[in-house]
């Protein structure tokens, strides 16, 4: 018996590891190498390729694929057709489909990803990031930063809990739970209390 819910049309393989109260929609493929924390929610059509890690709490929209190499912390939000690379420089006729080939990508706890974006390979999401609706990642994105268009750029701020932050002369910010952010530089925000 086991203590998460898998979709009759779906298939776990066997070896996966999957954390108690996850829910794993339609069309589902779980390869039996990977690793799924606790209460995370599975759209339809989500394939999670042999040792990729999931932490606690992640929600993954319908027809994402994470391939080998991808690691997310907890509470982070894949949104529906993202798409995550895990090789630079693929070719058919010669193929890199070995995991000395695949690059690592950390998405960091809290960071939300939009519809369709794309996230290349060998690239950090700092926590709480916010990467818009169709934004091609290529290079690391700092904790707190919003990012959108192709290539991703920094568009703003954003809190933990999601508010749009508006930094006083000072470089401070206070979000609508009362916590209080600092702007150390263009490409750096911190969480101060």
């Amino acid at each position: 018996m086991t203590n998460y819910f898998i979709h009759e049309s779906s298939y776990v393989d066997e070896g996966a590891k999957i954390g108690k109260g996850t829910k794993i929609w339609h069309f589902c493929h779980i390869f039996g190498k990977a690793k799924v924390g606790e209460n995370c929610i599975f759209g339809q059509n989500v394939l999670v390729a042999n040792n990729v890690v999931i932490g606690n709490n992640c929600k993954i929209q319908n027809n994402v694929s994470l391939y080998e190499g991808v690691i997310l912390e907890d509470y982070v939000f894949c949104g529906p057709s993202m798409v995550f690379t895990n090789v630079k420089t693929p070719r058919c006729e010669f193929p890199r489909n070995t995991s000395n080939d695949y690059q690592k990508t950390l998405v960091k706890r809290g960071t939300s990803i939009g519809a369709n974006a794309t996230i290349v390979c060998g690239v950090t999401l700092y926590e709480s990031a916010f990467v818009a609706a169709g934004a091609v990642v290529t290079k690391d994105v700092p904790s707190y930063a919003m990012v959108a268009g192709v290539p991703a750029k920094i568009i703003g701020w954003m809190s933990a809990y999601g508010d749009i932050l508006s930094f006083d002369d000072n470089g401070y910010a206070i979000d609508s739970t009362g916590t209080k952010y600092q702007q150390l530089s263009e490409t750096q925000v911190i969480k101060v209390a």
